[in-house]
């Protein structure tokens, strides 16, 4: 792909203006992407005016609210206007409050206002993911009527999945007729006539989308209406919509689990001082944590003083403990976001990884003994004359901290969802943090009643 540096709109050759124009929109973003945010500007201030919308249309765009403010006032006004509703708002997300205002002000009233609405609901909810542009039709309509009116608005509307229809008194939503359901009816029959008989879905604005995704998701639908508490509509979340969402939505729950907070921009746009931010706070968080895991070795330091040995085993027993629980706790926030688990269903959860943990650490615990008397045998490492107490505490104490550790990595996502938290924050090293200080306190006290007058 060749490269282009432009810094005017009156500098862009017009041989690789055209050759840009013929490639798919993709290609375009990519090329765009890679350029300066004035040579970007410049180029994109060449196109048709409709290509521009649907480049900008698209997510995979970057920078898109400081490149439609470096745009000439009329253009940038008028992309904004041509874009669909929701992925406007969410380039006027991007932006602080006064270059919103100021761009925002390009636009007609009716345009302004209905971003406003959009801009107004919580980011990740459905009334911001929502789009305003939607067909719907009045009750008393009958098919012929839907399909014209269809045709009227259908370059004014993001997508035509399917057809609302509403109260003509009171704007509710009534029923959903797919397009297909549509061409597929006589055209003097009713449109309530071809309407389904099962009440419509729908979600709230203020739901989260990760339910927006579900809804969609179980009832398998391509456009889900949104609607107030009148039962009004106050728009549509699309099925390409959620995917970007949940996209975005499994990004940040991977960052949080293993560490980081959410970071939406791509790692090489992160500035460094960002950065450093996102990453720092966790680390002293952990780090802290960590302290308690020295106090902990401080207050078992005599013992340690008289078995030296059982220090051998500490980094053996702190990691299946953090290992068990990250396994839990993977387990526990995937199945939180897809809705197969309650906050109610905590106590069934906490009955399976009991026996599961006791099972696993016996697993473990055996594997333990075996190697340390496969050591001591083969003369590989003395572990002196009790060397099968030794052995009996590893064992017994991998059963206790592997079981600890799969019932706290469990249930530590009830307790953050409870608390009004997402569940991603119950992020790995968190967990095996939380683990290693209760993994040494139950290793030492095992320790203590095996070992006492012998070792201990």
């Amino acid at each position: 792909m060749e490269d282009i540096h432009y810094m005017s709109g009156d500098d862009v050759d017009p041989i690789l203006l055209v050759e840009l124009l013929d490639k798919h929109d993709a290609d375009i973003i990519a090329q765009l992407n890679e350029q300066d945010l004035e040579t970007a500007a410049a180029i994109l201030s060449q196109f048709p005016l409709d290509r521009a919308v649907e480049i900008f249309d698209r997510p995979e765009l970057a920078r898109a609210g400081e490149l439609i403010l470096e745009l000439p006032e009329d253009l940038g006004g008028r992309i904004l206007k041509g874009m669909s509703a929701d992925r406007a708002a969410d380039v006027l997300r991007q932006l602080d409050g006064p270059d919103r205002t100021s761009l925002l002000a390009r636009v007609d009233f009716e345009t302004a206002q209905s971003l406003k609405l959009l801009l107004a609901y919580p980011e990740g909810t459905a009334g911001s993911m929502m789009t305003t542009e939607f067909v719907s039709v009045p009750s008393t309509y009958t098919v012929a009527e839907t399909l014209k009116h269809i045709r009227e608005v259908e370059h004014t509307r993001e997508t035509v999945y399917a057809i609302y229809v509403l109260d003509p008194h009171t704007r509710e939503l009534l029923q959903v007729v797919s397009l297909r359901q549509l061409v597929m009816s006589d055209p003097n029959n009713a449109i309530m006539d071809v309407a389904s008989d099962r009440d419509p879905v729908w979600v709230d604005p203020d739901a989260h989308r990760e339910e927006v995704a579900r809804v969609i998701s179980i009832h398998d639908l391509l456009a889900v209406p949104v609607l107030n508490a009148r039962h009004r509509m106050l728009g549509i979340v699309t099925v390409d919509d959620v995917i970007d969402a949940i996209l975005a939505e499994s990004t940040e729950d991977v960052q949080r689990f293993g560490g980081v907070e959410g970071m939406a921009e791509p790692y090489l746009e992160i500035g460094f001082v960002e950065m450093i931010k996102k990453r720092a706070g966790w680390l002293c968080a952990l780090f802290i944590g960590e302290m308690l895991t020295a106090s902990a070795m401080q207050h078992y330091s005599d013992e340690l003083a008289k078995a030296v040995v059982l220090t051998l085993f500490i980094p053996l027993i702190m990691s299946s403990g953090g290992n068990s629980g990250s396994q839990a706790t993977s387990l526990l926030i995937r199945a939180l976001a897809l809705g197969q688990l309650r906050l109610r269903d905590w106590w069934r959860v906490a009955m399976r990884e009991i026996p599961a943990g006791l099972t696993l650490g016996a697993s473990l615990g055996i594997i333990g003994m075996a190697r340390i008397a496969l050591w001591q045998n083969l003369g590989i490492f003395d572990y002196g004359a009790h060397w099968k107490l030794i052995a009996l505490t590893v064992g017994t104490g991998l059963v206790g901290i592997v079981t600890f550790g799969s019932l706290a990595g469990s249930m530590l996502p009830f307790l953050l969802k409870r608390l009004g938290f997402d569940p991603a924050s119950a992020s790995a090293p968190f967990v095996a943090t939380l683990v290693d200080v209760t993994g040494l306190m139950i290793y030492f006290s095992v320790a203590l009643l095996i070992l006492r007058g012998t070792l201990l």
